[in-house]
């Protein structure tokens, strides 16, 4: 049988190579750094594409060039997201920095890659007034209306992110004191205080979430159950809060990250400073709290021109 032309076996053998060192990078950001599994995912999908285009081009991906890189994002710009775009470069500069100092790569190929802008868009963040509205909207004495309420409190009250709050254990909450142990991104563990709402709408939670791992005959150690008494899922925290934003006819873009966002607005706008801020949300750098700065400042221009007779 004639070999295929499109898929040389020299240009295979590249490409398992290259994937040999995608994996082992992989495993380095898992185990090392601790890194979450959806940046992997993300970041797994990225290196495997340029490694694709490289085999294809006869180049090994360690030995690219940064015009090889280049000519690979160029490829996938028309039809890729900013945001997109940049995690690719991200990941890129992330590999070859790595395969240069594990003596795999000569040169960093990844250094003269430029991250291309992403127009800054204002996320969706509640009014004080919505924010009741949605954490007042469960019914409290039913049984999975009570879980609801509690995580709303908690996702506003407490600026978890929805991947963190899903996490939770029971034994990372301390009622007594009125705070939740948090693993956030790179297994970082913070402490997060929460206001006697929230504790109020979790401890009717807890009575009910008793009741349904008897009705269910399971034991759990997860805080926030679905109702067959498995952990919830971040996906089904979505679904949930998508039912409530139309419930309530608030913005249709709200996400469980929007109420991490308010969170932070209004911590903002009431005189937090932005230190405390950044301790609160667990960012590893202040530049990333800073963007509060920018949303509340955005929000009181939009007031502005939308009041005021000469703007």
């Amino acid at each position: 049988m004639p070999r295929s032309t499109n898929n040389p076996p020299e240009n295979q053998a590249l490409r398992e190579r290259g994937d040999e060192e995608i994996e082992a990078f992989l495993t380095q950001l898992r185990v090392v750094r601790g890194m979450s599994a959806r940046t992997l995912k993300a970041y797994a999908s990225d290196l495997r594409l340029a490694n694709q285009y490289l085999s294809k081009q006869g180049v090994l991906f360690s030995k690219a060039t940064h015009v090889h890189l280049r000519g690979f994002l160029g490829l996938q710009e028309a039809s890729c997201a900013p945001a997109t775009r940049a995690r690719r470069v991200a990941a890129l500069r992330m590999f070859f920095r790595y395969l240069v100092k594990e003596g795999k790569a000569t040169t960093d190929a990844g250094e003269k890659l430029k991250t291309p802008k992403a127009p800054r868009r204002l996320p969706h963040i509640l009014s004080v007034d919505e924010a009741f509205a949605l954490v007042n909207a469960p019914d409290a004495q039913k049984l999975l209306p009570s879980r609801d309420k509690a995580m709303w409190e908690m996702l506003y009250g407490g600026g978890f992110r929805v991947s963190e709050l899903c996490s939770l254990d029971m034994s990372g909450v301390d009622m007594a004191q009125g705070v939740v142990r948090v693993l956030g991104k790179g297994n970082k563990e913070r402490l997060c205080p929460i206001h006697t709402a929230a504790l109020a709408a979790l401890k009717t939670w807890l009575s009910h979430r008793q009741q349904l791992l008897h009705k269910r005959n399971k034991t759990s150690s997860a805080l926030f159950l679905n109702h067959r008494g498995g952990r919830l899922s971040a996906r089904s925290v979505h679904r949930l809060l998508q039912a409530y934003v139309l419930q309530l006819g608030l913005h249709a873009g709200l996400s469980p990250h929007s109420l991490r966002h308010t969170y932070a607005t209004h911590l903002l706008a009431g005189g937090a400073d932005i230190r405390v801020i950044q301790e609160l949300l667990g960012h590893a750098s202040l530049s990333t709290t800073q963007r509060y700065t920018h949303v509340s400042f955005e929000a009181l221009q939009k007031v502005y021109d939308d009041a005021h007779p000469r703007a």
